[in-house]
């Protein structure tokens, strides 16, 4: 008598009745279903709630679909409970087959809808053409006005603006949700009267105001969201928490705000809203101060210091707060960038930079600071674009990092591509000056007279007296050999002590137009404060000693231009690769008639920052060096360096036919055929 056939293991049974399959199906269909349903239901406004349900009824549906694939099988006669099937009539195998290519369909579709939202970015924002009126602003659009300080201590405003901040940077991390900056916003009251006027200028159908009273440890916050178009009040909220029970605060109300407005949110999304930057009040305290000085665009080298002040107690006060290491290192990027590019800011930046990586790797304002460090201060152009492209996937609406991906690809020479990630920017932050500004003047140096004017109008229609705005004004007429009309607008700014591009302006017009006098008062002024030009005093020497030369008193142009000599010499001891220093020393050594001198400092300046390292900045220095070609009967090297100069942007004005017939450096070459078909526009 044979023995009975051994009993089959309960694993080799759940493998007969493709328990383990089906388990495997469920899982690959459920998430494609919740990627279905947390993407595609928010266009139709299926609430948040309905969503959330459904997505419980999948998850509790895969122990069921488990037990069932134990419980029954499929036969050709139907839904049989497995225990009634003889085994030699079951068809598992066969239905473990379909399962196979089901799941493996499944799987390339899931592979698909995983592309796609790795490497598909969001949809950049609709900008409106020249001329055009602006798109029509989504459900899902929202401004921060600014937050009214109801504090009996008037010094608390920065706490108000930092809570603000806050909550704006929650919002911007919110994908289904257009922001507007904070730039934008802040010009407006706390609480206006014309919120639908508001609208309209930001773009936007919903507003949200709020108020913020600190007496002590005690915080009372007030908030609540409007609907524009009918003054339809969404949602209100009254907080009262004590310091250090306030850190949640601006995640809470992002959340409520985004459950308003039906903004479906990932996963990842309800964890960025729901972090704590820190648990101690003090550094918090700190923080928001540094980020009220961070964000004003009055005044910058003294409210960069401030801030660099405020992040740097933050952290002593909390060595584990990430946010404000980030913002730390953000402070001493830009500085070094902006007017000091010392050791100092550049250790100190990658000191911050290193502590942000090692406690937050990953995070927007972690990837902010690595973004800017390896902009500004290493110009990696490359490696900056990808760290700014992944926080933009994690902040959409922060128009920051499009802004900078902008300047990079202006820097890399893709000046379209520059151009229209500016307007980009600008649709985030539709009333920021210094952007507009900086549109204008990319424009300006594509020489694309109606995109720059038309940039420029939207400037001066949010500020019509902004002398940054005025200055691309004038730099545009002067390209097309408007120099009165420059004049006139240059008459109507009040220049500021050590306003660089203006003063340029301002003295390269005096030059174009034969009327220095003007321009040798204002640089006169200037020098009367030298101890506010820092490294640039001998730039501001030469400036002065060339209107003196062109003005006709030689005797006062050679004393100014040994001045700066020996100004800019003592500068280049301490930052001897600076090709700012490099090229003013050129220009100084060429008013000295010193021919060899002028060219040698003029081709190393180049050298230090060509064209193929920077297309924004490098060709200014080969056009000094042309200059100096002219100056010196160099005619052969002087018109090839303008005939490539004409055929490329760069920042400027870059030269021009009408520059080129009014500018006196090239003079000398006026009697040449070839400088003449350059004048006529033939750049063979």
């Amino acid at each position: 008598m044979s023995a009975p056939p051994d009993k089959p293991s309960f694993f080799a049974e759940l493998q007969r009745r493709n328990v383990y399959k089906v388990g495997a199906m469920y899982a690959v269909a459920g998430w494609l279903l919740v990627q279905v349903v947390t993407q595609v239901f928010p266009i139709f406004d299926v609430s948040a709630l309905v969503q959330r349900i459904i997505v419980l009824v999948i998850v509790a549906g895969f122990p069921v679909a488990l037990v069932l694939s134990w419980i029954y099988e499929l036969t050709p006669q139907g839904i049989i409970r497995t225990d009634e099937v003889a085994p030699d009539d079951s068809i598992t195998r066969h239905t473990g087959q379909r399962l196979n290519r089901a799941i493996i369909g499944v799987l390339c579709v899931a592979v698909l809808v995983l592309l796609a939202k790795l490497f598909w970015p969001h949809a950049p924002p609709q900008v409106a053409e020249a001329g055009n009126p602006a798109p029509a602003a989504t459900d899902k659009s929202i401004a921060v006005l600014p937050f009214e300080n109801l504090s009996d201590d008037k010094a608390n405003a920065y706490f108000a603006e930092g809570i603000q901040d806050e909550i704006l940077t929650r919002l911007a991390k919110i994908g289904a949700l257009k922001v507007i900056s904070r730039t934008s916003t802040q010009q407006y009251a706390a609480k206006p009267g014309n919120l639908s006027q508001i609208a309209r200028e930001l773009g936007v159908a919903n507003i949200l105001e709020g108020s913020v009273q600190k007496a002590g440890d005690a915080v009372h916050i007030n908030v609540q969201l409007i609907r524009a178009a009918g003054d339809e009040h969404l949602w209100a909220e009254s907080y009262n928490r004590k310091l250090d029970d306030i850190f949640g605060v601006e995640g809470e109300v992002a959340q409520t705000i985004a459950d308003t407005l039906k903004a479906a949110l990932t996963g990842a999304e309800v964890q960025q809203l729901a972090a704590r930057p820190t648990a101690n009040a003090a550094a918090y305290d700190a923080y928001l101060r540094g980020l009220a000085f961070a964000n004003r665009a009055d005044a910058l080298v003294p409210n960069i210091a401030s801030g660099i002040a405020a992040f740097r107690e933050a952290v002593q006060l909390d060595p584990g707060f990430a946010a404000a290491w980030a913002w730390l290192s953000r402070s001493y990027a830009f500085a070094y960038w902006l007017q000091d590019p010392s050791a100092g800011n550049r250790q100190g930046a990658q000191e911050a930079m290193q502590n942000a990586v090692r406690l937050a790797p990953g995070t927007a304002e972690t990837l902010m600071a690595q973004g800017f460090f390896t902009y500004w201060i290493q110009r990696d152009y490359e490696g900056a674009k990808r760290i700014f492209e992944q926080e933009r996937r994690l902040s959409p609406s922060d128009d920051a990092a499009v802004y900078a991906v902008a300047a990079i690809n202006r820097r890399q020479g893709n000046w379209e591509q520059s151009l229209a990630l500016f307007e980009q920017a600008i649709d985030l932050n539709p009333r920021d000056m210094l952007l507009l500004v900086d549109a204008a003047t990319t424009a300006v140096s594509m020489r694309d007279v109606a995109k720059a004017q038309h940039l420029l109008d939207l400037g001066l229609d949010v500020a019509p007296d902004d002398p940054g705005a005025l200055g691309v004004q004038a730099l545009l007429l002067q390209e097309s050999g408007k120099i009165d009309q420059a004049q006139k607008i240059l008459d109507r700014v009040r220049i500021a002590q050590g306003d660089d591009n203006l003063i340029i302006t301002f003295a390269y017009n005096a030059t174009l137009g034969h009327a220095c006098a003007p321009a040798i008062a204002l640089l006169g002024a200037q020098l009367a404060k030298p101890e506010t030009l820092d490294i640039r005093l001998g730039v501001y020497q030469l400036l002065l000693a060339d209107l003196q030369r062109h003005a006709g008193d030689a005797a006062a142009a050679n004393a100014g231009y040994k001045q700066a000599q020996a100004t800019l010499q003592d500068a280049l001891r301490t930052e001897p690769d600076n090709p700012n220093l490099v090229v003013a020393l050129a220009q100084v050594e060429a008013g000295l008639g010193n021919r060899a001198a002028a060219l040698e400092q003029g081709r190393r300046a180049t050298a230090l920052l060509p064209e193929s390292k920077d297309a924004y900045i490098g060709p200014t220095y080969e056009e000094t060096l042309a200059r100096l070609q002219a100056r010196f009967g160099d005619k052969d090297a002087a018109i090839a360096g303008i005939r490539h100069l004409l055929g490329i942007a760069y920042g400027g004005p870059p030269l021009t036919p009408p520059l080129l017939r009014l500018d006196p450096d090239f003079d000398q070459l006026r009697g040449d055929p070839r400088f003449q078909k350059l004048l006529a526009g033939d750049l063979q």
